[in-house]
């Protein structure tokens, strides 16, 4: 049963106070209209509570700009751009990607460029510079809850290569301050593929702030790189803005709950409110964290993932490399969300 404004409401009050719901709750398709960003489709959804966030259909149905009562979550960049501007080679993909709550990375590689078995491959993948199809948006109720329901699939084919299907389904709440993600990965094809992702989630100012700390209960944690050791025992705090920071990387071994889920949030002490993302750990047993607190690009994304950042050659060379099968499948389960 929803709860808005303080209380409980049944689906027949609702419907006698707002004749049409879309009032209080909806999803809306609209286009962007200036710049590179010009025709790509957008639904934006708003559940009541204060809770609003955007999933880029032309852009591998990832989550983009996503507030609650006016506050931002999600990191942006100006660099957003439609698949057309698209550049897969090595570091291009940086130029059209403009942050966002959550980016998928993958669906056969992600990481930094490489080659593998005489395939180049491009910065991060490329399922998330692809457009969606067969979107189907649903709001109804669902016994006493009012559900709105955004699905389509997004394909990632090459004549002699893969085909596989990305099928997502986004559905969150009348009321609700989060939304969930049930992805299916499918092999389409008749040739085993590669499958490596990453759920790049990008929190930005005010949630993160240097009044915000990391929460997550795990195993173990380890620097990428140099850079990142002259932060190791700091990864999970923030700075002020710098003029000249390197990119921080950490890999983490989250712990799983009682039901088989991990969660890291980051929280904003002196404004008791923060975000989080919460997954389902069997098949994403692992957490990257990519810390910057560059001036302009002030940003922390939390990646569950389902390898740390590896090189492709590297899991092939080693026997470690996940190939789907012919008409094989996985799924994937996240949720998202505010707390305060």
């Amino acid at each position: 049963m929803p709860f808005l404004f303080n209380r409980h409401y049944t689906p027949l009050e609702l419907k006698q106070f707002a004749g049409d719901l879309a009032q209080i709750a909806s999803v809306r398709i609209v286009e962007y209209q200036e710049g590179r960003a010009r025709g790509m489709r957008v639904a934006q959804v708003w559940t009541g509570s204060g809770f609003r966030f955007e999933i880029l259909l032309d852009r591998g149905m990832d989550i983009g700009a996503a507030e609650h009562n006016g506050r931002a979550l999600a990191w942006k960049y100006p660099a957003l751009a439609t698949p057309p501007y698209y550049d897969a080679h090595k570091f291009g993909w940086a130029r059209t990607w403009g942050g966002g709550l959550l980016t998928t990375c993958g669906i056969t590689f992600f990481g930094q460029p490489e080659t593998d078995n005489g395939e180049e491959l491009g910065l991060h993948g490329r399922i998330s510079h692809t457009p969606a199809e067969n979107v189907r948006v649903t709001q109804e109720f669902r016994g006493d809850d009012y559900v709105l329901e955004i699905e389509g699939s997004v394909r990632q084919s090459v004549i002699f290569g893969e085909n596989l299907v990305l099928t997502r389904r986004i559905t969150t709440k009348l009321g609700a301050n989060n939304f969930s993600i049930h992805d299916t990965i499918t092999n389409d094809g008749f040739r085993a593929a590669p499958h490596m992702i990453l759920y790049h989630c990008n929190f930005g100012f005010p949630v993160v702030s240097p009044d915000s700390e990391i929460l997550l209960d795990e195993e173990s944690v380890r620097p990428r790189d140099v850079n990142a050791e002259k932060g190791f025992g700091r990864q999970n705090r923030f700075e002020n803005p710098a003029f000249d920071y390197p990119e921080q990387v950490f890999f983490h071994k989250p712990r799983a709950d009682a039901n088989g889920f991990a969660q890291s949030s980051i929280v904003n002490r002196a404004l008791n409110f923060g975000a989080y993302v919460r997954w389902q750990i069997g098949n994403l047993p692992y957490m990257g964290q990519w810390k910057l607190m560059q001036a302009g690009e002030y940003v922390c994304a939390l990646e569950p993932a389902n390898y740390w950042e590896t090189p492709r050659a590297k899991l092939r060379e080693e026997g470690r490399l996940k190939m789907l099968n012919a008409g094989e499948r996985v799924e994937y389960l996240l949720e998202l969300g505010v707390f305060e």
